[in-house]
């Protein structure tokens, strides 16, 4: 079915207000129901057979974010923020992890089935033999998807979010304890709302290749 005229204009216009915010309003805070309102929209991402193989890690505490800070290349938007979402991925795929998903189908579908324990059986059987590496990229671009599925949400919200990849992973990754869990964080995203003054991208025209540059369609 196709979108409605209004809420294809609707969809275009939140997606052009948002930007990758530079300055944020250190006194404002997001208010608790938006946040759970981007959690649920990266909880509902899709993801490669649903297995959903990473976390996020909802920061709030000043110090740990001021640590976090220090490891982002002193990125001012983590501490003005008021949340940090760090998005941290499996750094390997397990059997226990994989029947772990097994279990959750069982649980909301009120039954198992021969033909989803073969299914994941099968995945099993090709994840776990692969190197770890591998396995550990397949889920950080899990991670991905569900960090656009957020930014989107905060967009909806009008709340603004910055994704980051200028950051040292090892360094957060053993701020917020992440390899005893079995984690490596990919992305972060901090939440607020953007500065009156002092953010020089905020009031630029948001600049894209041209449609007939970026899509080509093959009938």
């Amino acid at each position: 079915m196709d979108l409605p005229l209004k809420e294809h204009i609707m969809l275009k216009s939140k997606l052009n207000w948002r930007y990758a915010t530079k300055k944020m309003d250190a006194a404002r805070a997001v208010p608790q129901d938006k946040v759970d309102a981007i959690l649920d929209a990266i909880a509902l991402a899709p993801t490669s057979s649903g297995v959903q193989p990473f976390e996020v890690i909802v920061v709030t505490n000043p110090e740990v974010k001021a640590q976090l800070r220090a490891a982002g290349y002193d990125q001012a938007q983590i501490t003005d923020g008021s949340h940090v979402l760090v998005f941290a991925a499996w750094d390997n795929y397990t059997a226990e992890r994989i029947d772990a998903v097994v279990d959750r189908i069982a649980e909301v579908r009120g039954g198992r089935y021969d033909s989803v324990s073969a299914y994941y059986d099968g995945m099993k059987a090709m994840m776990l033999a692969r190197t770890p590496e591998a396995n550990f990229e397949h889920a950080a671009r899990q991670a991905y998807i569900a960090l656009g599925f957020a930014l989107t949400a905060a967009a909806f919200e009008e709340v603004d979010a910055t994704p980051m990849e200028g950051f040292d992973p090892a360094k957060v990754d053993e701020i917020l304890g992440l390899k005893a869990r079995g984690l490596r964080s990919v992305t972060l995203m901090p939440l607020g709302y953007r500065a009156a003054e002092g953010d020089w991208l905020k009031d630029l025209p948001k600049v894209r290749r041209a449609h007939h540059q970026l899509f080509t369609t093959v009938a």
